[in-house]
């Protein structure tokens, strides 16, 4: 979700109440948003993963610049983290190459969800920054994103079940 906190909390404690495991929130929302949604999950007997988005794996340097936002892109993605760290939200959404010093910043238990993951022989298609799901695991990546790869292939199931192997061999 990515709007004002009050709003942003009512859609996280709707959603933790349809029985989401995980919710995400855009870091750059602001630390009063991120804050909302964490209280807004307080009285929850389990409540989800809340989780910040940092930079959208399809955006570059460049872009960030197009969009007034000055910092390098690493050094962004780690501005943001530090927010939903202090925000205590349970991790962030990243690219798979931000995982080390992100875990080497914040500690292993706080999460990184990983997307842009896709097979080698995949097009970057409207991506910036990917990994497959073999470097994302090597990355430490707690939880791999995979769309395309998997939805547009014709046999999903068997491409899902070639990539676990390979994770697992």
């Amino acid at each position: 979700f990515h709007d004002i906190p009050n709003t942003v909390a009512k859609a996280c404690l709707a959603a933790a109440q349809l029985g989401v495991q995980m919710i995400n929130v855009h870091a750059s929302g602001g630390m009063a948003m991120m804050q909302a949604a964490k209280a807004s999950l307080a009285g929850c007997t389990h409540p989800p993963l809340l989780i910040a988005v940092t930079v959208l794996t399809s955006m570059s340097g460049k872009n960030l610049q197009d969009i007034g936002i000055s910092n390098a892109l690493d050094k962004h993605v780690l501005h943001l983290t530090q927010m939903a760290f202090d925000a205590k939200l349970d991790g962030v959404v990243c690219a798979a190459a931000e995982v080390p010093a992100i875990k080497a910043r914040f500690g292993e238990s706080f999460l990184t969800i990983t997307p842009g993951i896709r097979l080698a022989e995949d097009a970057k298609q409207d991506q910036c920054r990917i990994a497959t799901p073999q470097q994302a695991v090597a990355y430490g990546s707690d939880y791999l994103v995979m769309g395309r790869s998997i939805t547009q292939s014709p046999t999903p199931h068997t491409t899902l079940q070639t990539i676990l192997q390979s994770l697992t061999s």
